[in-house]
């Protein structure tokens, strides 16, 4: 490695030593932000001459706040955080290089993670039963049933892999389980400075294949989520390109208010940072409010970073970082190395201190006000005193803007998510947190009263009733806070004589197995579970849609009067189709709030105003009769919760229960597939490929699968959630030999390409408007086609005729989750290129590396002002006899019968490294030659 700055130096830490790399050896580097420092620190310490260059440190160093130019640098992040969903298919690729690298010739232990890799298996659990102390066995026993082949497949890898560590099933949540566990905020310390030498003191950084990553920037560790293969390609020693971003500073003054929760403060962050603009930017917490953000507050505001849009939302270390990592049972070694390195290289949060900054966005704490989210966007913030009005209106017109209807700003709509860098000159300026001023009357709304008998009781269900209530996610269940919040508002409630209401499916999926833990040993369990709160499992449950069934009655009653209900939950997400799908409204909303929501059984209650339901002394209880008061909680906190818990819970957290130390190991470097295997097949990524990339060609006489409108998300685009009976992927499984009990969700037949391409673009709420009046995954076959039938028949169709596809989009196309089947599934389907007005940052990025061209409208143009309809022929041309992908091309569009026409389209290629990804068919043919050449 070089070191051009000199800035390899030792660092005494007590009686101990590290090598390190100093920020003050680039002039400069004391003005820079927190996240800028860590990025710097990584180039010094990974300079070699070739992928990182002394120009690229040069670079950061005169990086200028406002104008942030286009530089690109090379990140190689620390290590790589999965979850199962998007694990296996990463291990399923990692399996198929290897055979790959096998076939061509190579090394196949080439083929092998040379970084930390640390997979937590979360996604898996779907609450089937719920409300009895058998939940939790009898949905992990269901769930162990059911992915036995994924989970063999993980397993083998563990023990195949160096470098890969699995965190078994019903143990946590990735992001929770990597803020109390792994993160290591500095390596050095505890064995992990590598090599035999002096070890060597640098930042913990990382990237996640979950688009909330950004959750451990809480603990002031760098990380961002990105597609599963581009952090394949970070496992296999690639650094990730990364064009220098524009940092905003959230400047944090004051406390909250009595009674207002972390979840209040993380949508009305959310809220604010759209408004303000923060698409593909980095956003730093500073200022003298950061003091008084307790460490699990600020995972909080992290978790929900792609909600507006930001890579990363991060908070510079300072004692409240150190007095955590004591508190969760972080070694003294680790926790000294900590304080001494972040105050050696200048990242010790000084409140005095402002850092430059592109753009600085004020917070007054105070200003924070109870609040949900919904009922189909994280974005659309209602505060609580407008919601059942809310409600209400969008019930009477469900065409309303929650926007108008609560007075919000439209700007948040500009912004969110297509979080790409954005290098135009709009400068938003400082903002403060828009406030909510509309207060309206009582609106009629269409009743539809559904009667059912629940338990031997007659009652009755309308629209805007609430059907799910679930205490879930990491976003909140990491904050013990909001958690015990919720826990003694259920024994209040208890107390005074409530119950939840019969038709509300409760549940309760902490990330951790610590939080029930604290449950237990403040006495607290009895009384969640009394309102139907039992533990269902630790993992995501319904944040991801595994809400499991709903109450035979109540989804009938649902179906019968095509109701409009809804769910609360605790979670980050609530896109349409994602949640359930029967629950046309999905609202964000603290722990306690989903509790209150459980008692009261209705949008329509007015938390503020009206009874959640009648004690057993006859009395109305209102919810100020029971929120906890924040000293209570923190007694109960302070009591209750010990460093212990966290070492004693962690110790054991890669061991497993019986049924994963049961399951046989199968030998070798090479794994075998099996046959009939439905959960994990052999994909075919690598068929044909040979040692050089062929030359890059222009795709004519495609025709359009699908033609979308703004706000795609990977949740429309990519399979999720339940596989229906008479879908493609359900017709697959059954031709297979499996009952509709055992289908699963798509999510955990992520390692089968043959289930995952049936169900891309299938779901049930995508709207195609080649098919108009019709939603789910149906298209036409052209020309000429009339008949509607589903985009996995069409696209076979097309691939008999050798047609080539392309998708047409509005704005923000791919925004969400990063799901990588969004992209695998569209380059499986045929569909050789998108274009659209804007994307989000990490498909944009997934459909480069599956080798899909991504394509931009030029400013000012769309597709209804170029009067495309989607039946055209359309041909790319300017790919053939380039040696480099160009910038632009053209499009030419024929109508059929019509005359031909031209438009120009930018290539949305932004890097050369993401040039060389696409010349070479994509990122794992790229890494793949990589290998094989260094093996040669």
């Amino acid at each position: 490695m070089s070191n051009s700055f000199g800035a390899k130096d030792v660092l005494t830490v007590g009686d101990k030593q590290y090598e390190y790399y100093r920020l003050d050896a680039i002039p400069g580097s004391a003005r820079l932000p927190y996240s800028l420092k860590v990025l710097l620190e990584n180039l010094l310490r990974n300079e070699d001459g070739v992928a990182v260059t002394a120009e690229q440190i040069q670079a950061l160093a005169n990086w200028n706040a406002r104008d942030v130019g286009h530089s690109e640098v090379q990140f190689n992040p620390a290590r790589v955080l999965l979850q199962d969903f998007t694990g296996v298919p990463g291990v399923v690729d990692l399996v198929a290089m290897r055979d790959a690298m096998d076939a061509l010739g190579g090394d196949p232990q080439q083929v092998n993670p040379l970084i930390p890799v640390e997979l937590v298996i979360d996604h898996s659990v779907i609450a089937e039963t719920f409300g009895g102390f058998g939940s939790f066995k009898i949905n992990a026993e269901i769930e162990f049933e059911r992915n036995k082949e994924r989970y063999q497949l993980l397993r083998w890898a563990q023990h195949a892999f160096d470098n890969f560590a699995v965190v078994p099933p019903d143990t946590g949540i990735c992001h929770q389980v990597n803020l109390e566990y792994l993160g290591r905020v500095v390596f050095g310390a505890d064995g992990d400075g590598g090599g035999d030498g002096m070890p060597v003191a640098y930042p913990d950084t990382l990237v996640g294949t979950d688009s909330h990553t950004p959750m451990i920037n809480g603990l002031g560790v760098l990380g961002w989520g990105v597609g599963g293969i581009e952090a394949e390609a970070a496992m296999l020693g690639q650094p990730i390109s990364l064009l220098l971003p524009k940092v905003v500073g959230l400047k944090l003054e004051g406390e909250l208010r009595e009674g207002v929760t972390a979840t209040d403060m993380v949508l009305t962050v959310a809220e604010l940072l759209r408004h303000a603009g923060v698409v593909g930017k980095f956003v730093e917490v500073f200022g003298p409010g950061v003091a008084n953000v307790p460490l699990a507050n600020r995972a909080t505001i992290g978790n929900m970073s792609p909600e507006y849009g930001s890579t990363c939302t991060i908070f510079p270390i300072d004692q409240e970082t150190i007095d955590y990592l004591t508190f969760t049972g972080r070694s003294p070694e680790r926790v000294a190395l900590v304080e001494a390195y972040a105050k050696a290289q200048g990242m010790w949060h000084d409140p005095s201190h402002e850092p430059e900054f592109s753009q600085v966005v004020e917070l007054d704490l105070s200003s924070i006000e109870p609040s949900i989210a919904g009922p189909k966007r994280p974005q659309d913030r209602i505060p609580l005193t407008l919601a059942a009005r809310t409600v209400e209106r969008l019930l009477n017109d469900p065409t309303a803007s929650v926007q108008k209807l609560t007075e919000l700003d439209d700007a948040i709509d500009d912004t969110f998510p297509a979080s790409d860098p954005f290098f135009g000159d709009r400068e938003m300026g400082d903002v403060k947190a828009p406030r909510s001023a509309y207060s309206g009357d009582p609106v009629e709304w269409e009743s539809n009263a559904q009667k059912l008998v629940l338990n031997g009781q007659e009652t009755q269900i309308d629209n805007g009733d609430v059907v799910i209530a679930a205490i879930t996610s990491c976003t909140n269940t990491s904050n013990p806070s909001v958690m015990i919040g919720a826990a003694l508002l259920a024994r209040n409630a208890v107390n005074k004589g409530l119950k939840s209401k019969p038709w509300v499916k409760t549940s309760l999926a902490p990330g951790s197995r610590v939080v029930t833990d604290y449950f237990d040993r403040a006495g607290l369990t009895p009384y969640l579970d009394q309102l139907g709160f039992n533990l269902v499992g630790y993992g995501c449950t319904t944040c991801i849609g595994n809400s499991g069934p709903l109450p035979e009655e109540v989804a009938t009653a649902v179906d019968a009067g095509d109701l409009t209900v809804a769910a609360v939950l605790s979670g980050n997400r609530n896109f349409e189709g994602r949640i359930h799908p029967q629950t046309r409204m999905n609202f964000l909303a603290s722990p306690p709030l989903v509790v209150a929501y459980a008692l009261a059984g209705s949008m329509h209650v007015d938390l503020n105003h009206d009874p959640l339901g009648t004690g057993s002394d006859g009395n109305p209880v209102y919810l100020h009769d029971l929120w906890p008061s924040s000293a209570e909680i923190k007694q109960v906190v302070d009591s209750c919760i010990e460093a212990r818990m966290y070492t004693e819970g962690y110790a054991d957290v890669y061991a497993g229960d019986d049924n994963w130390n049961s399951l046989p190991i199968p030998e070798g470097q090479k794994f075998t597939w099996q046959d009939d295997s439905t959960y994990v097949r052999q994909p075919p990524y690598f068929d044909g490929m040979g040692r050089e990339p062929g030359a890059l060609a222009d795709i004519t006489g495609a025709r359009v699968l699908a033609k979308l409108g703004d706000s795609v998300t990977t949740d429309h685009i990519s399979p999720a959630g339940s596989i229906k009976f008479d879908s493609p992927a359900g017709k697959y499984l059954a031709g297979h030999g499996v009952t509709h009990h055992d289908f699963n969700s798509y999510g955990s037949r992520r390692g089968n390409h043959e289930v995952m391409i049936r169900g891309t673009f299938a779901n049930i709420r995508l709207r195609n408007q080649l098919v108009e009046g019709t939603e789910g995954g149906f298209t036409r076959v052209l020309p000429g086609g009339t008949e509607t039938v589903s985009i996995y028949d069409a696209a076979q169709e097309y691939a008999q005729s050798g047609t080539p596809l392309v998708v047409l989009a509005g704005k923000e196309y791919g925004s969400g989750s990063s799901r990588d089947w969004a992209a695998k599934g569209t380059i499986l389907l045929g569909a050789k290129a998108v274009l659209a007005e804007s994307y989000e940052r990490i498909h944009r990025s997934n459909l480069i590396g599956m080798g899909v061209l991504p394509l931009q409208y030029v400013a000012g143009d769309t597709a209804q002002s170029l009067e495309l309809d989607g039946t055209e022929t359309y041909s790319i041309i300017g790919l053939s006899g380039q040696d480099e992908v160009p910038e632009q091309v053209t499009v030419r569009v024929q109508p059929d019968g019509g005359q031909a026409r031209e438009f120009t389209a930018t290539v949305r290629i932004d890097t050369p490294t993401e040039r060389e990804y696409y010349r070479h068919g994509g990122i794992l043919q790229y890494v793949l030659r990589q290998r094989l050449n260094a093996s040669a």
